[in-house]
This record gives C-alpha cells, sequence and structure tokens, in this order.
C-alpha cells in the first residue's frame, strides 16, 4: 500500500493521520507550523484522498500500512499524531509497535465503541448523481438538503475531483468506507499497554472524549494526559488552531 503523502520540514520525524473522510490536506495549516521544528509529514489513509483503493479496512490494516509508510522512508520511530478515524489508527499502531513510537498524540477520539452518526452523510454522498452534476454549487446545493452545516459540506467537498472526461468524482472508497463503517466505530483491540506518555486532546464542545472514558484509556494507555481545548468540536486543528499548536507544542518538547 503505497500511501499518498506530503513533506514538510526538517528535525525529528511526525506523522499525522487524518480522520474519517478526510485528506491530508485538512491537517496542512498544522503541518507547515510543526515543520518549524519537525520533519513532518501528512498522509492519505487507504481508500481516502489520493491513496490506493483497497476493499480490506480496519485499524490492524491501517497499522500496517503506517508500518509500511514509515519502513518505506526508513523512519524507524517517529511521533504519531491521529485525530478521530487515524487516531485509533494511530492507537493500535502504538499498541502493535511501541518501539517504533516516540510520542502519541490523540485527538478528540477514545478506543472505545462509538454509536455512529455519519448515516446522514453518507445517504446524502450516495444519493448524488455526480454524472450528471456540472458545478461545485450544483453539489452544493444538492447536498445541502440533508446537510445544512456550511462547514461539513465544504469538508466532504474537498474529495471531489475530475475526472478524465470532465465529470465529478470522489476521491475516497465511499462503498469500502460505507461497507466497512461499523468497524470504524468499533473499539480498539489489544492485550497490550502502551507505557508511554500520551496526550489526548478534545474539544470543549465535543462529546467524542466523555469524562466516563479516561478509565477506558487508561486501560491501554497508563500515562495519559487530557486536555482539552476552548471553544472547539471536533474538528478542533481548524476550529481553535492557535490553542490547540500550543497544547500540542507543551507535549512535544
Amino acid at each position: 500500500m503505497e500511501l499518498n503523502y506530503k513533506e514538510f520540514g526538517q528535525g525529528e520525524p511526525i506523522i499525522i493521520l487524518h480522520g474519517l473522510f478526510g485528506t491530508l490536506d485538512n491537517w496542512q495549516t498544522i503541518a507547515k507550523q510543526l515543520a518549524k521544528n519537525f520533519t513532518v509529514f501528512i498522509i492519505d489513509q487507504r481508500n481516502h484522498g489520493k491513496s490506493p483503493h483497497d476493499d480490506l479496512f480496519d485499524y490492524q490494516v491501517l497499522a500496517e500500512d503506517l508500518k509500511g509508510f514509515m519502513e518505506s522512508k526508513w523512519i524507524y520511530k517517529a511521533t504519531i499524531i491521529g485525530h478521530s478515524m487515524g487516531g485509533k489508527t494511530a492507537m493500535q499502531f502504538a499498541l502493535n509497535y511501541p518501539e517504533m513510537v516516540d510520542k502519541l498524540v490523540i485527538v478528540d477520539i477514545a478506543p472505545v465503541d462509538y454509536v455512529g452518526g455519519h448515516e446522514t452523510i453518507f445517504n446524502a454522498m450516495f444519493g448524488l448523481d455526480l454524472s450528471v452534476l456540472e458545478s461545485r454549487s450544483e453539489i452544493n446545493e444538492q447536498l445541502k438538503k440533508d446537510i445544512p452545516e456550511d462547514g461539513v459540506r465544504l469538508f466532504l467537498m474537498k474529495n471531489l475531483s475530475r475526472t478524465k472526461d470532465g465529470k465529478f468524482a470522489w476521491k475516497m472508497n465511499l462503498p469500502a468506507l460505507y461497507a466497512n463503517y461499523q468497524t470504524i466505530l468499533s473499539s480498539i483491540e489489544s492485550n497490550d499497554v502502551f507505557d508511554e506518555p500520551t496526550l489526548f486532546i478534545r474539544g470543549e464542545k465535543s462529546n467524542y472524549i466523555k469524562d466516563e472514558m479516561v478509565l477506558d484509556i487508561q486501560d491501554y494507555f497508563p500515562l495519559m494526559q487530557l486536555e482539552t481545548v476552548s471553544n472547539a468540536g471536533h474538528w478542533i486543528h481548524a476550529e481553535n488552531p492557535k490553542e490547540f499548536l500550543n497544547k500540542l507544542n507543551v507535549f512535544l518538547q
């Protein structure tokens, strides 16, 4: 699995993993800030962005993708940052290959089962006939019927690309993501612990990391610390990047 990536800066390596429906571009602004002191790699996980599509999709597979990427770049150890689904990939990787993780940062996700919430998005995207839609504004209007939030629509539309015949298409492998959606929601499974300092960052307005989940987190990450970013929901790095970067840099230094 040759993952698509971008690289910035120089210094000790940091690898950043996006969430469901995301791409590496979602983290480019943060990556360029971190690149002042580190070599930063932002990656499209399989079935996302410009990385290859495959029917296999679970956290063990995604962790193996990350291991393969690091080995292909001769990276023996790196700081891993993962958001949402990418955070679960990062957790699985740290539990499987602790010797390859310098520092671990998990953004607004816990290693637990979640109940869903993306069904409306899947239905809206499957409901689009991209073969007859000729402009982004048309697509935006179609999506608005089911997804009223401007920010969510703009986030999803970053996944649009043009085909050779000039039609629109989704970069992501939407059928594979839908088929494996329950797996994406599922908890991390491991008999091991990652006994190095781990930073969990949650958004003040997000309910992805509830107080009662801390014990579940500590089962796998006993040296975890939890920070809350004010005035931010699930997309912390986009909603309050300054405070997010401040908390992140304190941990990295």
